[in-house]
Order: structure tokens, then C-alpha cells, then sequence
């Protein structure tokens, strides 16, 4: 695809969207905040093919137009993989900080953050995306590496490389933006733990972040300990991981393409064992790599907990439509999506006077799939497939009344039937109760009745058919 078309691609899918937080009903995609909506619809400039390896290490997005900055966006990184070989192998969505973030809050300043990401596919190169999208300030990285993790906040012997941005060991994103740094030459095993080490020097303000990261990552006390092999100086743990949002592999043969698992809670993981990767993104991945080599998909998770397809919230992330383009249709390599969200329209959409969900909704079954019928059009406007996955049973929990009942089987009636996604995965079925459809299988249940446990993640990707995903 020429460049020109790229952008002309980018432009119809910016539509898309924009056309469909205008006509949903009101509430649907916007702000739970005025700095939290236009961090998530900042328009970042892609940078001129070819430039980004000789590009000074100050990194912006609308913000610095006109003064010399160079911009850029995930996007021509995406669209251009299949020519590159770079495909996204792991990958979380970049959210607004909010209170629970405790220390991302109010931010970091001499510190060292450690975070560990599992690597669903392998390849001979890697490189990472820094996001300072929803920041107040601009954040400088002063040093950044990549190592193959070991125990705890260790890192294995020999793994450590240093990450550079544009030739620089340093980099400054601009609010609103994200930094894309340059390839590093280490291999990447696929089903690996791998650790990035971010040194801050300077005050960074509240610190984009991922809430639900179902891992332990570290944070230092003072000082630069991105070379440190050990974790000694690893004085806090977290559960979030901070600015990072993406990391790529350059595979060494074509990959058939990345499958983005696009949801909420429960792609997201929550339930499953911590740091056991037990999401079934996960156990998906680990299907793939025990399939025929030339079918092994990467498979990266963006779902948010407490996620909506219409409605943004402070503290669970923009909406589906405010998202999709960033978290799904951007990932490098991205070919596949599938789509289980919804729950938390018909949850939490009516509840009023909770300052984390902002304005009170009561979207109807049909105004969901109104949301659906957006997300199909800009998946297939962008080359991709879109799977529907049906809503899994929630009977016995906090969202379990007869009019929530009543819309999850409305949606999925509507998912299992229509015809509208290329094909349909059946998570209600998979870990439903046989004796009581409408619960979760006791063996299958965290113990919330709403969220699965590892063998229900398992199940859930086990139903998944994988001649899906053959070209």
C-alpha cells in the first residue's frame, strides 16, 4: 500500500469514528474528563517515511507542529509491517492515570521502573512504543533497556541492551504523543518474559499507565539501575505498568499477521493468576505456538477493565469507539480482532453518582450494537477481519438482574446471528454452566461469578477455531 493511500486509510477511519461518537446517543465516546478525552483523540502527526531513524530525540504530536519538533505515530509503523516483517508481540492499552494508580498519580522523578511483558510470538529484533498520551507535561526517558527477564526484577545474563531513540540513548515525548524507538538486536524466544527498564530523571506528572497489568512490575528508589542485573534496588512493586504500551518482534520469515484481543476485564485478564500470563490472550498465543510454524499469530491484549463501547470513563479508559484505531488498528502487523466487550455498557452504563464511570447512560441492547456495527465498518475499512465474541454469563454477580440478563442475550442473539462480524466466537457457551446457562461453571469461576479463573480463560481459548486465522 503507497504511503498516500495510508493516510487517505487513516483519514476514512478517523471518520468512522468521529461519525460514530456523534450519532450514538448521548455520552457515547465522550470525556470522562476534558484532558481525558483530547489525550484520547489527539492527532499525532505520522512522521515522513524514512526519517524516523535520523529524528532529534524530542517526540510530539499536534502540540509541536511549527516549532522544529518531529512528530510521530504508531501508524506508518503499523501499516508499513508487512513490508518490514515487524509485528506487535505484546501490547497494553494506555489509559488516564487516575487515584488508584497510586504512584502514577502524581508521578515518578530519579527513579528506574522495571516492567515484565510476555512475548506471544518470537523474532530477531525488537523494539518498543513509549506513550505519553494522556501526560500534562512532556516526559523525558533519559535511559532505556531490554533484557530477557529472569526472577523477579533480575534479568538473565548477557540479555541487557540498551534501547535508542533516533541514534539517542534519550528521548522527550511531547503530551498527546507516543516515541517508537529504534530496532535492538536481541533474540526474542517466543513465550518469553521480557523486562524494560525506563530511568527518569525529571518529574514526570501523572504517568500514563495501564491499570490491570495481572503482573508485578518494579520501581526503584533513586537513581539510574537500567544496567542493574539484580533487583536489589527494586524497593516497590506495582501491579500497573507505566508508559509502556507496545512492544514489537522483526520476525525472521512473513508472520501471518497479529490478532489483537480487544475487550475489557475479562481480556484483560482480571481473575487469572498474577503474573502466571493465564489471560486467554495468553493461552491463545501458546496454541498458536504449538501449531504449524507458518500459522503462529502474535496475539496481543488490549482490554481494558471496566471498558465500555460507548462511554468513557476516568478511571476504565476512552471507549471502544475512542480506542479502536489507537489500540487495535495501529499495532504493528495487525490483521485479526476480536471483539468481547460489552458487559460493562449493560453494568455499569445506568449507575449514576460514581465519579470513576462520569456521566450516568442506560444504552439499550440496540445502541451497543449500533457501537459493534462502527468497530466492524473501521476493522474492515483497515484490511482486517473482526471476530464478535458472545458476552459470558454473569449470573450471581453484582451485575446479575433480569434487565441486564435480558440485553447480554439480546447482544449475543444479535452477535451469534447477524452475520455482521466474519465469524463469531461463542466465550457464553464455552464457560456457561450446562446445568444453568445464565452462570459460569463453578470449575470455570474466579469466585466473583462474573470473572473466569485460569481454567476458564483456558476454555475460553480453547473454542476459539484457528482456521480462523488461516490465510
Amino acid at each position: 500500500m503507497r504511503t498516500r493511500a495510508r493516510y487517505a486509510l487513516l483519514a476514512v477511519l478517523a471518520a468512522v469514528i468521529v461519525l460514530a461518537t456523534s450519532s450514538l446517543p448521548p455520552g457515547s465516546g465522550d470525556a470522562g474528563g476534558a484532558h481525558a478525552g483530547a489525550a484520547g483523540r489527539t492527532a499525532v502527526r505520522p512522521a515522513a517515511p524514512g526519517r524516523l531513524g535520523n529524528a532529534p530525540r524530542y517526540i510530539g504530536g499536534a502540540r509541536g507542529a511549527g516549532r522544529g519538533v518531529h512528530a510521530v505515530t504508531a501508524f506508518p509503523a503499523a501499516f508499513g509491517s508487512a513490508a518490514t516483517g515487524w509485528f506487535a508481540t505484546w501490547a497494553a492499552s494506555p489509559m488516564a492515570p487516575s487515584p488508584a494508580a497510586l504512584t502514577g498519580a502524581t508521578g515518578f522523578a530519579d527513579q528506574t521502573i522495571r516492567e515484565i511483558v510476555w512475548a506471544s510470538a518470537g523474532g530477531q529484533a525488537a523494539r518498543i512504543h513509549l506513550s505519553n498520551t494522556f501526560g500534562t507535561q512532556p516526559v523525558t526517558f533519559n535511559r532505556v533497556g531490554i533484557a530477557v527477564s529472569a526472577k523477579g526484577p533480575a534479568v538473565a545474563r548477557g540479555t541487557s541492551h540498551r534501547v535508542r531513540f533516533g541514534g539517542h540513548r534519550s528521548v522527550t515525548i511531547l503530551p498527546g504523543a507516543e516515541a517508537v524507538s529504534d530496532p535492538v538486536p536481541i533474540t526474542v524466544p517466543a513465550g518469553t518474559r521480557l523486562t524494560v527498564s525506563l530511568f527518569i530523571r525529571q518529574p514526570t506528572g501523572p504517568a500514563t499507565y495501564h491499570s490491570d497489568a495481572q503482573q508485578v512490575n518494579y520501581v526503584s528508589g533513586p537513581g539510574d539501575h537500567v544496567s542493574s542485573r539484580g533487583g536489589k534496588a527494586f524497593v516497590m512493586h506495582t501491579r500497573h505498568w507505566y508508559f509502556l504500551d507496545a512492544v514489537d518482534v522483526q520476525a525472521a520469515a512473513a508472520a501471518p499477521g497479529t490478532i489483537v484481543a480487544f475487550g475489557d476485564s475479562i481480556t484483560d485478564g482480571v481473575g487469572s493468576t498474577l503474573s502466571g500470563n493465564h489471560r486467554w490472550p495468553n493461552d491463545l498465543a501458546r496454541r498458536m505456538l504449538a501449531g504449524p510454524p507458518g500459522q503462529v499469530h502474535p496475539v496481543v491484549d488490549e482490554g481494558i477493565g471496566g471498558n465500555r463501547v460507548l462511554s468513557d470513563s476516568p478511571c476504565f479508559g476512552t471507549s471502544a469507539l475512542s480506542r479502536f484505531v489507537r489500540d487495535a488498528v495501529s499495532r504493528a502487523g495487525a490483521r485479526y480482532v476480536i471483539l468481547l466487550e460489552g458487559i460493562n455498557d449493560i453494568d455499569l452504563g445506568h449507575t449514576a453518582g460514581r465519579p470513576c464511570l462520569g456521566p450516568a447512560s442506560d444504552p439499550s441492547a440496540a445502541q451497543i450494537i449500533a457501537g459493534y456495527r462502527y468497530l466492524i465498518a473501521a476493522a474492515h475499512a483497515a484490511g482486517m477481519k473482526i471476530f464478535g465474541a458472545t458476552l459470558t454469563p454473569f449470573g450471581g454477580s453484582g451485575s446479575d438482574t433480569p434487565q441486564t440478563e435480558a440485553k447480554r442475550e439480546a447482544v449475543n442473539r444479535w452477535i451469534r446471528t447477524s452475520g455482521a462480524f466474519d465469524g463469531v466466537i461463542d466465550f457464553a457457551r464455552a464457560v456457561g454452566d450446562p446445568a444453568d446457562p445464565l452462570q459460569l461453571r463453578p470449575a470455570y469461576d474466579s469466585g466473583d461469578h462474573l470473572h473466569p479463573n485460569d481454567a476458564g480463560y483456558q476454555a475460553m481459548a480453547n473454542a476459539i477455531n484457528l482456521a480462523m486465522f488461516r490465510r
